[in-house]
């Protein structure tokens, strides 16, 4: 009964694109809905694309194809009915390979007789609509160019994303005929006066573009002082290309395996161009995709010299199903923070009053030079902190630091979509200090590569903050702020200088800790003795000659109130 209960929340969908068709199945319950997660996925390598060419001339969709289409939708069809999943809850969503077939009516007629299941032809302009959306879902928000690259088309567009608003082109997007598999038959057949010709071809499409679809004044000057266009990529071509550049980070190995929210500046995107050639170890790189190589690579180059400045590429895992899915929420699903929603689950019963007390060690008057950063402090990474809190303390003493290191990876948070890398990076070095921060030798090359990603400053911070959460964890062990002792820890940090008193001009902190410590003997001292040691100089990050603050504490003890 519980199962059949779960799976009225289920949404399945096939997603039957030109290189690929996509099978899953989302769970849309409360109160995880936002980050759509998954609890069944598969794929099945037809290109359908491929399929309707023979000698460079297009036919219809060969019946032995159609056969294997049938084949994969049967047993997909098979596998929802053990989910459980209602049947007015399977959707079939086709793109531009389907819609273009010189026999897509008989084909989709074939699929329908086979499964009952009606395939719904998505029109150009909603694909890219739809595409868009699934990269907002990818994300908390977004701001700038989107590009979506399937096996027959790239769609583009701009979009504005914050909360549960999502502006795009009053146009949709503009749709271009140079998909990966399109574009790697199209220079394929031509020769290199040719490549030039269809260069200049793509150029003046691009660049024709970004004035069609009407980018607002506002949207242009913020990209004007960012140093360039925030550009968001999605689609197969676009994700593999993406793992391209993780396997050549200057951070190798590299410690989080997701393509969403994988960002790189341009210089690291077109340096990538001359350094791709041997792909046949690349972590996710099929030899389908590693042959459309060359395509993409093309493609890029001309994408970055008909956009005028480009400063920040992030690359998206949403697409279409991600999309349709999204679209399904109501607007206070959508607007939710995906950290917050994917975190919520693990949540104390106090979550708010602990959230004031750890909000509460961060200090007020900030400054420049030492800041930390608003990744770490802001409202939603701090309130998932405190959601996870407790996640891993069922779990042996031994382990406890190594799984909260890699919970936002491989392990609670794994299937969160709309997650940032760093995000995923900041939250995973506080929860892993909030337990003590020592690792066995197997994870310790995995905590350093994390420490590396945030950067020294963020990397210190976060062993600040893990501190205080330990504390927190340490006093209310279960959570649970009883009524009336919402003061019963109260804790105030200033800015101070190195050596002497406070100062507004602070390379140091004065953390001041209260507590009503009857029943709590020691506890207060231990918790500040090893906040003292985290500003000592031999544990900053990168040693003694690292990142990090002095930290001087002072404990006050509060009579019980009677």
């Amino acid at each position: 009964m519980a199962h059949q209960h779960i799976s009225e929340h289920y949404q399945a969908l096939v997603d039957m694109g030109s290189n690929g068709i996509r099978f899953s199945i989302s769970d849309l319950s409360p109160p995880t809905a936002r980050v759509m997660p998954t609890v069944y996925q598969d794929r099945s390598a037809i290109s359908l694309y491929d399929a309707q060419y023979e000698s460079g001339k297009k036919v219809a969709i060969p019946q032995a194809v159609i056969k294997d289409v049938l084949t994969a939708l049967l047993q997909f069809k098979r596998t929802c009915e053990d989910f459980q999943v209602p049947h007015d809850r399977v959707r079939v969503v086709a793109t531009e390979a389907t819609r273009n077939a010189l026999n897509s009516e008989d084909y989709r007629q074939q699929i329908q007789t086979a499964t009952g299941w009606t395939v719904e032809m998505l029109p150009k302009e909603e694909e890219g609509r739809i595409g868009a959306l699934g990269v907002a879902s990818s994300f908390g928000s977004i701001r700038g160019l989107v590009l979506d690259l399937g096996g027959g088309s790239i769609q583009m567009t701009w979009m504005v994303s914050e909360n549960a608003e999502v502006k795009i082109s009053p146009k949709g997007s503009v749709s271009f005929p140079y998909g990966a598999a399109a574009l790697m038959r199209r220079l394929g057949e031509a020769g290199i006066q040719s490549h030039d010709s269809l260069h200049k071809e793509m150029s003046a499409n691009f660049e024709k573009a970004l004035q069609d679809l009407e980018i607002p004044d506002d949207l242009t000057k913020a990209a004007d002082a960012e140093g360039g266009w925030t550009l968001y990529l999605s689609g197969g071509g676009f994700r593999g290309w993406g793992y391209i550049l993780m396997s050549l980070h200057s951070i190798s190995p590299y410690p989080i395996p997701i393509i969403n929210g994988f960002q790189v500046p341009k210089s690291s995107f077109l340096t990538t161009l001359e350094s791709s050639s041997d792909l046949d170890e690349t972590f996710r790189i099929s030899s389908r995709r590693a042959s459309q190589v060359p395509a993409i690579t093309f493609l890029i180059k001309v994408l970055t010299q008909s956009i005028p400045s480009i400063s920040q590429i992030h690359f998206a895992q949403g697409g279409i199903r991600e999309g349709l899915l999204f679209s399904s929420l109501p607007a206070t699903i959508r607007a939710q923070h995906p950290l917050v929603t994917a975190t919520q689950p693990y949540a104390p019963p106090s979550t708010a009053a602990l959230f004031r007390t750890l909000e509460s060690s961060v200090p007020l008057q900030k400054q420049n030079s030492s800041d930390p950063p608003t990744t770490l402090t802001s409202p939603e990474m701090l309130t998932s902190i405190v959601n996870l809190l407790y996640a891993h303390a069922s779990l042996p003493k031994d382990i406890r630091a190594a799984a909260a290191l890699r919970s936002s990876t491989t392990g609670l948070l794994a299937n969160a979509n709309g997650l940032s890398h760093v995000d995923r990076c900041s939250l995973a070095l506080v929860l892993c200090e909030r337990w003590g921060g020592d690792v066995s030798p197997t994870d310790e090359l995995y905590l350093a590569k994390m420490q590396e990603l945030a950067g020294p400053q963020a990397a210190w911070w976060a062993k600040y903050l893990g501190g205080i959460a330990a504390g927190i964890g340490d006093v209310f062990p279960a959570g649970v702020v009883r009524k009336g002792e919402e003061g019963l820890v109260q804790i105030t940090t200033e800015w101070t200088d190195a050596d002497e008193g406070r100062s507004a001009s602070a390379s140091a902190l004065f953390l001041t800790i209260s507590m009503v410590t009857e029943g709590r003997e020691g506890m207060l001292e231990d918790w500040l003795e090893r906040m003292e040691k985290k500003g000592k100089k031999k544990n900053w990050i990168g040693g003694k000659d690292g990142w990090g603050l002095k930290v001087t504490t002072l404990a006050k003890k509060l009579n019980v109130a009677r």
